[in-house]
């Protein structure tokens, strides 16, 4: 059915009044053109929806069921149009997002964005060590919103991805294999690695990119720190396997570069999460909103000249 919001309250008034004439009278319409509307609406059903009597109506079997119908779409729109109206009114209230500590780099960034439209919002950041105490921090409502890399499987939780998550293998600046260009995966068998601790979406992400290439790294250092990690990396004590979003700055700089290794960056997605049974606030609501609107291209913009292939040295 082709049918306008309305073509609804239309009909609506005319079951309420049950008249054509009283109707057009409360709806400010005159009665050929409340009329015109009732037998488009009649027409789109397939069926007549009143009994005529002289000049009175009354509903049909059909028109009795159309009514529910009708009320609960209007209603569908009342709530969207005050949902809208929320965020439009959305002057203060208190948003809470966790965090596993790779998503720190450019969360606060998009906050302040965000705050740009909302001002009167306060904002509390909760950064958890990994992944695994972010998933508590869900499932004890200690957070509205939680930024991940991965969804727990163990919560019944909604996830949304909005924005692209780019791994990839960092080494220092004076690097042997730097020199070769791209490289396959088994080009790294004498290099050591400088990993994040077991728990971490980085890690499992490393694991898993690994196993699809039978390919055990030599793990010599294990940390729980991307600063730590990177520090290691510009001393040239290994190479590491993190996320491009950890390294902006060291790149930008010169301290860090990539290593083309085959088959990279790997590419991931960071989702917005929270609770299936949390009714959000109208500030989570709106920072959920805003997060899978505009994420993606702030990133993107300081994601793509950073993956160009590396020079030769």
């Amino acid at each position: 059915m082709n049918l306008s919001f309305r073509q609804l309250r239309v009909f609506l008034e005319v079951a309420h009044q049950g008249s054509v004439s009283r109707a057009a009278e409360v709806l400010h319409l005159t009665p050929p053109a409340v009329s015109m509307q009732i037998k488009e609406v009649e027409n789109q059903v397939g069926l007549p929806l009143f009994d005529r009597v002289g000049r009175t109506l009354s509903l049909s079997t059909a028109g009795e069921y159309f009514v529910v119908h009708a009320k609960r779409m209007l209603g569908a729109l009342r709530d969207a149009e005050n949902a809208m109206s929320r965020f439009k009114r959305l002057e203060h209230g208190l948003l809470t997002v966790g965090m596993v500590s790779t998503a720190k780099y450019f969360v606060p960034r998009l906050l302040a964005l965000f705050r740009k439209e909302h001002p009167g919002v306060d904002v509390r950041l909760v950064v958890s060590s990994n992944r695994k105490a972010l998933v508590e921090l869900l499932q004890s409502s200690e957070c509205d919103l939680a930024v991940m890399g991965r969804p727990p499987r163990e919560l019944a939780v909604r996830s949304e991805a909005f924005a692209a998550h780019p791994l990839v293998f960092a080494c220092p600046p004076d690097h042997p294999l730097l020199a070769m260009g791209q490289i396959p995966v088994g080009a790294l068998a004498s290099v050591p690695f400088i990993v994040r601790e077991q728990g971490s979406g980085t890690r499992d992400a490393m694991e898993r990119f690994f196993a699809e290439h039978r390919f055990e790294p030599s793990i010599t250092m294990e940390m729980g720190s991307n600063e730590t990690i990177k520090q290691a990396v510009m001393a040239g004590m290994g190479v590491s396997f993190l996320s491009l979003h950890t390294l902006w700055l060291e790149l930008g700089g010169g301290l860090i570069k990539l290593l083309d290794v085959e088959g990279t960056p790997v590419m991931r997605t960071w989702q917005v999460v929270h609770l299936q049974s949390k009714v959000l606030s109208p500030a989570a609501e709106a920072f959920r909103y805003f997060l899978i609107e505009h994420a993606e291209s702030v990133l993107h913009a300081q994601d793509e000249p950073l993956l160009k292939p590396p020079a030769s040295a």
